[in-house]
């Protein structure tokens, strides 16, 4: 045995004892390093299985990316790192059908070259790049990213930006460290749009639909004689390769569905004529203008994801307090030193009903008309279910800020709410032929969820914890709370916190100090030998974060420990690095006298 080895097998009992590195951690570069555990278990939460399914309640166990038990009286696993629901509301991840999450948008290009011959321009300047691969444009540190998967998303199929053909779509999941390690499904789709660039052909809605037909006729060509000089090669010229042809041999095959952009009725009518001319497999995507067409789109079999961006819904206007008026009673004694009879009366300023102008008339058609609109345009999800038609969501365009209340204003419109929850789950997972693995919380399948601390479709519901690929992320438990909160908590002092993990408890020692408006500290104890400074200390109302670093085995990892705090208690979470969160608590130390 050499004296390398013996000194890593004395370290082993230290590892295998540590919060921070597991010893299967010890010699692995920092982006392998494995978390403390991937096994979790989820308990007393509320279990939504699936539309009209539900387990009050109950348990969920996750191990290495899968849900493995669900129910009530399940055995916790003693290797599980345990997250108290505490009553939340567990549901299966959500579902994009059409999106631009976590993909590059390009930079436009300044002083671009003019085509000579803007009849026949090259491809790219047309917008026709069909064999672009939309894996090359992820970036899994876009903020996107994070954004929707803090509303509940856990997997989107996403599509490269561009017009006409941009390329081909994947669907990825929310989560992960590299392009490779988002995609769940490459070549999903092959994107179109009905849009151009000006200046070449095609720049005309016509001039899309006859170059489409065009290329497509060709590729179908195209396929057909390379399956005939394969077949006999004797005699025959050689194939030339085309990859923007080849782009559309899977959608010949009927191996992939060409996915199009399709917001407004008219853009409905188009493509739909493209696909009973040509007859390709078709999923129509961010569809906003089409309550007219619903039962055409059921005729055509074509798959459908509505979007969820909606117009601006306009607030009522405040009526003016009667109680807060100015008017003056002619008894009043208060009456700015005037006599009482010079006092006049208020009601006789509005005796006469206004004359409403043509002006008047006009606009107010005008407001009737937008208002008109807009509940047309937020009812359409309840048309598409009353005509029978299957359908998810599209969040192209659409701000994440406005979703949660865009779905309460469309399940208010009269989409039931089992209904949105489908369109959010299983829907989206049987159309995108993922129902095998997602769309419902079931043994077997991949641990894709969303705990919210209500039911989600209430407007004060938050998201809580959201599982992507049995990867935990945690949102913030707390609210900010506002105003003089601010000031009247002081953290200054000693404070012992204690985490739970499944080594076991780890205890810390942290010191604050306030300087001014802010607060420095220190971290000492438990597996730390001896005191260091906190890299960063947040205090917002009762919300507390802190943050510090530690090295090992040359090897930095992150802590964040958040939370909050009620009194002289804290309670909350330790996040370490890639290795997960652990249930914290602490305690401010009493004063020694």
């Amino acid at each position: 045995m050499n004296k390398q080895y013996a000194l890593k097998m004395s370290l082993f009992p230290v590892l295998a004892l540590s919060l921070l590195w597991p010893a299967t951690l010890f010699g692995q570069d920092e982006k392998e390093l494995a978390p403390v555990s991937r096994s979790y278990v989820v308990t007393n939460v509320n279990i939504i299985q699936a539309p009209g399914r539900k387990i009050e309640m109950g348990t969920v166990v996750i191990k290495d990316g899968l849900i493995v038990s669900v129910g009530k009286g399940v055995p916790l696993p003693p290797d599980a790192i345990v997250v108290k629901a505490d009553s939340m509301y567990m549901y299966a991840g959500f579902i994009d059908g059409l999106s631009h999450i976590g993909v590059t948008k390009p930079k436009e290009e300044q002083n671009r070259e003019k085509v000579k011959d803007p009849g026949n321009p090259p491809a790219d300047r047309a917008g026709i790049t069909p064999e672009l691969d939309v894996r090359n444009m992820l970036n899994p540190a876009d903020k996107s990213i994070e954004e929707w998967r803090s509303l509940g998303f856990t997997i989107a199929q996403v599509v490269p930006y561009g017009v006409m053909l941009p390329g081909n779509a994947a669907i990825i999941l929310l989560g992960g460290n590299s392009p490779d390690r988002l995609v769940l499904v490459s070549n999903s789709s092959l994107y179109s749009e009905l849009s151009s660039n000006q200046g070449v052909y095609p720049s005309t809605v016509i001039g899309v639909m006859a170059k489409w037909r065009e290329l497509y006729r060709q590729a179908s060509l195209s396929k057909s004689y390379e399956y005939l000089y394969a077949s006999n090669r004797s005699g025959l010229e050689r194939p030339t390769s085309d990859r923007i042809l080849e782009a559309f041999y899977p959608v010949l095959d009927k191996k992939e569905p060409v996915l199009f952009k399709a917001e407004k009725m008219l853009d409905i009518y188009r493509v739909l004529a493209l696909q009973s001319d040509l007859g390709f497999p078709l999923t129509l995507g961010n569809l906003k203008e089409g309550w007219d067409v619903a039962g055409k789109v059921k005729s055509s079999q074509a798959k459908v994801f509505l979007s969820l961006d909606l117009p601006e819904e306009k607030k009522p206007e405040a009526k003016p307090d009667s109680k807060k008026t100015d008017s003056k009673k002619p008894d009043d004694k208060k009456n700015d030193g005037k006599k009482v009879e010079d006092a006049k009366p208020a009601e006789k300023k509005d005796d006469k009903p206004k004359i409403k102008t043509p002006t008047d008339l006009e606009k107010e058609a005008l407001e009737k008309r937008k208002a008109d609109f807009v509940a047309l345009y937020t009812g359409q999800a309840s048309v598409y279910q009353k005509a029978g038609v299957s359908f998810g969501f599209s969040t192209l365009n659409a701000k994440s800020k406005d979703v949660s209340s865009n779905l309460r204003r469309i399940i208010a419109a009269g989409l039931p709410e089992d209904q949105a929850l489908a369109s959010l789950t299983t829907v989206p997972a049987q159309l995108l032929g993922l129902s095998d693995r997602l769309g419902t919380v079931d043994i077997g399948k991949m641990a894709n969820l969303v705990i919210s601390d209500k039911p989600y479709f209430t407007e004060k519901a938050k998201v809580r914890y959201v599982f992507v690929d049995g990867t935990i992320y945690k949102l913030d438990l707390t609210e900010a709370k506002k105003g003089n909160d601010k000031t009247k908590i002081d953290i200054s002092g000693s404070w012992t916190f204690s985490s739970e993990t499944p080594q076991g408890k780890n205890e810390n020692k942290v010191s604050f100090k306030k300087d001014g408006d802010t607060y420095t500290g220190t971290v000492s104890g438990g597996r730390i030998p001896q005191a260091m400074d906190l890299a960063s200390v947040e205090l917002d109302g009762s919300s507390l974060k802190f943050t510090y670093s530690l090295n090992f085995g040359g090897n930095t990892f992150d802590v964040t420990v958040e939370g909050t705090l009620d009194g002289d208690s804290f309670k909350g979470t330790s996040t370490v690095g890639k290795f997960g969160s652990f249930s914290t608590e602490g305690s401010k130390d009493p004063k020694i006298k």
